[in-house]
């Protein structure tokens, strides 16, 4: 899979955090450039953790699936020495460039990549499914299990029911989505990545989740498999 390298990765501080993501945002684009009907390909991203010797490791996690099938057509990984410290609001400094090394291993080509974390939601509205969109240039979804709190704004519970969501609004404009996938489980917190509406997102989530978990396939089999990737590395 082709990359597009949008800038580099030699910067380790916030001031040029801000000033990266506050020139990507112009790129930032929440309309469809493919229906959810004409979806065929689909992957799921995640990444994971650990320490040794003092220093921080990570691994990523690509799985690619028929989207109508929901089998599974492919996966890949990378891993290796994260170098970028951890600062709130930056985490995509630290996991694309473990992103990109997974993503060049593709023989498939993704509609669409849902990522377990947030897009649209964040401080910025660059959180890692929005950022690594603009290197991926494909459509990306945001799927977070936590919330993450803007502004003190907290989200409303939707009701107990698959399906029932309530929009995020914060500073009047909305964020995302707080989407009850099954009901009696907690609810996720959808965001647009890039190139797709908060709608389209919400439907392609919910054509992937089935009774084995309240995450989307994708991204709940790409998780299983960091953790995999964890315990053996370690």
């Amino acid at each position: 899979m082709k990359i597009e390298y949008i800038h580099g990765f030699d910067y380790n501080n916030e001031h040029d955090f801000v000033k990266i993501q506050n020139n990507l945002k112009k790129y930032i684009e929440l309309k469809n450039r493919i229906e959810e009907n004409k979806i065929n390909v689909c992957a799921g991203v995640d990444l994971a953790y650990w320490e040794k010797d003092g220093e921080t490791y990570g691994a990523c996690s690509i799985i690619v699936l028929n989207y109508k099938t929901k089998e599974i057509i492919e996966k890949v990984s990378s891993h290796g020495k994260i170098t970028v410290p951890y600062i709130a609001g930056f985490l995509a400094f630290r996991e694309i460039p473990l992103i990109i090394e997974a993503a060049e291993k593709l023989n498939s080509e993704p509609d669409v990549f849902l990522f377990d974390g947030n897009g649209y939601l964040h401080y910025n509205h660059m959180g890692i499914a929005t950022h690594a969109s603009l290197f991926l240039n494909k459509p990306t979804i945001g799927i977070a299990k936590s919330y993450l709190k803007i502004d003190g704004v907290d989200y409303i519970m939707p009701e107990n029911e698959k399906g029932s969501y309530k929009d995020i609004i914060i500073n009047n404009e909305i964020y995302g989505r707080v989407v009850r996938t099954r009901p009696d489980v907690k609810p996720i917190f959808i965001s647009c990545g890039n190139y797709i509406d908060l709608g389209t997102c919400n439907k392609i989530a919910m054509e992937l989740v089935n009774k084995d978990s309240r995450l989307p396939i994708p991204v709940r089999l790409a998780d299983l498999e960091t953790h995999i990737l964890r315990q053996t590395l370690k």
